[in-house]
């Protein structure tokens, strides 16, 4: 089998899968290469919800759907294959952003790109009715631009008028705001071509003002709004008001044909040419342009290739540089205690730029995009060969102070993960401003939100106002994490988390703006690669039992997805079943472990849930593999498995530092330090603040501007002590930065980054 795991991503059909671009609902779309190197998008269904007739019923009409629409300006189909395990199709890619996302991130279309983008979508919606189907779905996120013209995409829940709904009677089908009266009072038999046209005029209004004809908030509320209520006068231009008017209307026999708005819509203009090459605003075509040279430099990555320079635990401690470029080494003697121990040197390079999209926030710890694991062992050197000069320019004055705000919970319920953090990352800037050829200081100020989504979305205000903050650290939960990236990437503000574990490429509200996260953690669904990987390889599983614990929403189901898909697609039998986030019948579990004759399970819980399971499987004499993820490896899982806690194996994406040769001299600085073993997440901590200093520094140069110092993250590469922080084009940060641990005698025994697992 060839194992699942970052960088070596699965195949679906004749695709082979390069990296997830969103889900929605039951689907996941990736973008994927085919054989003869062609891009394309391809969206799957999780095989456990296929074998539901009514979802499976629902693909195979949207395969059939896009198979039957023939225009250019609809996404065309490529392939597809709604009768396998994982139902799936693939259509053409386009790189451009959506609709919705270049509005928020530009403003505004002016009237003739409007004009344009309505002749088009108008075009593209008569050979949808052409076909016999109503869209049912028109709206921002659904139109991709490209530098011809736009493109309508998604046939999830179009189908013929007359034919029979594949929901409940009453249920909405559609996307409040964009939908029509007639779909908001759920009137199936009463959807026909009328209804899109609607969707198009919410559409084209949006387009060119920016704001939704019937409002935003609660659904409810915008639904009745929509059936009640005249469209917002603010969303209509003057100079398209009547026509977009006539679109809105209540009843459906009243709204203009598509014939009778494309002849509108082209009145005063050029008799319906091809869309000029210039139809959108500069910004927009750059950012087009800046994808498809992404795309291009993604379809010629080799997935498979392994880098066979990434260090082990037991490397030297000596860091080294992974590509061309001008390597700088930093550091003096350190002040921070008494104790201090002599520390190696770290070694960056500078790669070639990339273009940075919004995207380039940077996770430095457990499982939302982690520094590439074995990163060299580098820590800031004591006594360098070669320091640097004493200021900036030589001149005698001080050196200037950069403010970094630790942003984390220091007293909410993950308040020990954040103190963690904060004294890693105090360390980092003690050892900093003992290095006297950074031209630099910095400066950490500390914000405790305690764990509250509320109290992190005002801090986050606060600090994108405060102009002196010029990067943050943090926050240290997925909750505040996600309360507080639209405020942080709207202020182009640098962002480093390190224990943040949600997926910041599928943000529900798009890609707006320029976005400068980066993390050293993982992706929830990078997880599975050590599962698949210890479970092939190292015990050579055949029966894999998944529990999806639905406690744990997305991490889980995205876990038990991932790991599903590989094993089957590896020939080895993999079960899933859903237990809910209230309480579990644990005996009952272990039996239906036991029926499904599994020889291992892997479970998604907590720690509080995985030691209920452990004691039950122990009970029902189940000697099979057992693995779980961070969140059940806590003392709270071998307090209460006691005896059943032998032999678990976890998946995580944080390491040990006590355990890492690259992290020797960390561990026993932080003792001296703070008196105690470095707590979970706090090397990674040390590393991301090490990283974010590496990014301040540009060819001697202090950068002292936000966006400078986002654009320059991607560009750094990082080598530290707990991983290598290096971006890569289409794969973001810390992509295989992951790592397994196991109950041995009572305690959790480091075994090593996932790849180079002792045993695995």
């Amino acid at each position: 089998m060839e194992p699942l795991r970052a960088g070596d991503p699965s195949r679906i059909g004749r695709y082979r899968l390069l990296r997830r671009l969103g889900a929605g609902g039951m689907g996941v779309v990736f973008l994927a290469r085919a054989p003869g190197g062609a891009i394309a998008a391809v969206k799957t269904v999780r095989s456990s919800y296929a074998d539901e007739s009514g979802f499976r019923a629902r693909f195979r009409r949207e395969v059939e759907a896009a198979r039957q629409v023939g225009s250019r300006w609809v996404v065309p189909l490529l392939d597809a294959d709604a009768e396998a395990e994982t139902p799936w199709l693939a259509t053409s890619y386009i790189p451009g952003p959506s609709l919705a996302e270049a509005v928020d991130t530009f403003g505004p279309l002016s009237p003739a790109s409007v004009r344009v983008l309505g002749v088009r979508l108008a075009q593209a919606l008569d050979a949808v009715h052409g076909a016999g189907l109503v869209h049912r779905d028109v709206k921002p996120g659904n139109v991709l631009l490209a530098p011809d013209g736009p493109r309508l995409i998604d046939f999830g829940i179009a189908r013929a008028p007359e034919a029979t709904a594949l929901t409940s009677s009453g249920v909405i089908v559609g996307s409040p705001g964009f939908l029509s009266p007639e779909q908001a009072r759920a009137q199936g038999g009463e959807i026909g071509p009328p209804s899109d046209v609607f969707s198009l005029g919410c559409v084209l209004a949006f387009a060119a003002t920016g704001v939704r004809p019937f409002g935003g908030g609660a659904a409810a509320g915008v639904l009745l709004r929509t059936v009640y209520e005249e469209p917002d006068p603010a969303s209509l231009p003057d100079a398209l008001a009547p026509l977009l008017s006539a679109c809105l209307h209540k009843d459906p026999a009243d709204r203009p044909s598509l014939a009778r708005l494309r002849a509108t819509l082209t009145e005063g203009t050029a008799a319906d040419p091809a869309a000029p090459s210039d139809w959108l605003p500069a910004s927009v075509t750059r950012l087009i342009n800046d994808r498809s040279a992404s795309v291009l430099t993604i379809g010629s990555i080799e997935p498979t290739q392994v880098s066979a320079s990434a260090p082990s635990d037991t490397a030297s401690t000596q860091g080294t540089a992974r590509t061309a470029g001008t390597a700088s080494t930093a550091g003096t003697a350190s002040t921070a205690s008494p104790e201090a121990v002599t520390l190696t040197a770290v070694t960056a390079t500078r790669p070639t730029p990339r273009t940075v999209g919004r995207r380039g926030f940077l996770r430095l710890g457990s499982t939302a995009g982690l520094l590439a694991a074995g990163g060299g062992g580098a820590w800031w050197w004591s006594s360098r060969a070669k320091p640097g000069p004493p200021t900036p320019s030589g001149t005698g004055r001080p050196r200037p102070e950069l403010v970094v705000a630790f942003h984390g919970d220091l007293t909410g319920t993950s308040k020990e993960s954040g103190k963690a953090q904060l004294d890693g990352a105090r360390l980092a800037v003690e050892h900093i401003a003992a290095d006297s050829g950074l031209p630099f200081r910095l400066k950490l100020r500390t914000y405790d939100d305690g764990g509250d989504t509320r109290r992190a979305e005002e801090l986050a205000t606060r600090l994108a106002k405060d102009a002196k903050v010029l990067a943050v650290l943090g926050p240290t939960t997925d909750a505040c994490f996600s309360a507080t990236e639209r405020t942080y990437t709207e202020a182009v503000m640098p962002v480093v988390s390190v224990s943040v574990g949600v997926d910041t490429q599928n943000a529900s509200f798009g890609s707006n703006i320029f976005h400068c996260h980066a993390a050293l953690h993982v992706t929830y669904g990078l997880l599975a690669a050590p599962c698949v990987r210890y479970l092939s390889n190292h015990v050579d599983a055949r029966r894999v039992f998944l529990v999806d614990d639905r406690a744990q929403g997305d991490f889980a189901w995205t876990v038990c997805d991932q790991v599903e898909r590989a094993l089957r697609q590896g020939g080895r039998d993999a079960t899933a079943t859903r237990v809910a986030a209230g309480r579990i019948d644990y005996a009952s579990l272990a039996a239906e472990v036991r029926s499904a004759r599994a020889d291992a399970v892997v479970f998604t819980g907590d720690a509080v849930r995985a030691a209920g399971l452990a004691s039950a499987l122990t009970a029902a004499r189940f000697t099979g593999t057992r693995m779980a993820t961070e969140r059940a490896l806590d003392a709270g899982f071998l307090r209460s498995a006691g005896a059943a806690a032998k032999g678990w194996v976890f998946a995580t994406g944080f390491t040990d530092p006590t355990a890492r040769a690259s992290a020797r001299a960390f561990t026993a600085a932080y003792r001296a330090r703070f008196g105690t073993a470095p707590g979970r997440y706090a090397a990674e901590a040390y590393d991301a603040v090490m990283f974010l200093a590496q990014a301040c520094d540009k060819d001697g140069t202090a950068l002292r501007e936000r966006g400078a110092i986002a654009r320059r993250m991607p560009e750094v590469t990082y080598s530290g002590i707990t991983r290598t922080v290096k971006y890569e084009s289409g794969y973001g940060y810390n992509h295989d930065a992951m790592f397994e641990f196991q109950v041995v005698g009572g305690t959790f025994r480091y075994l090593g980054q996932y790849l180079e697992a002792a045993g695995s």
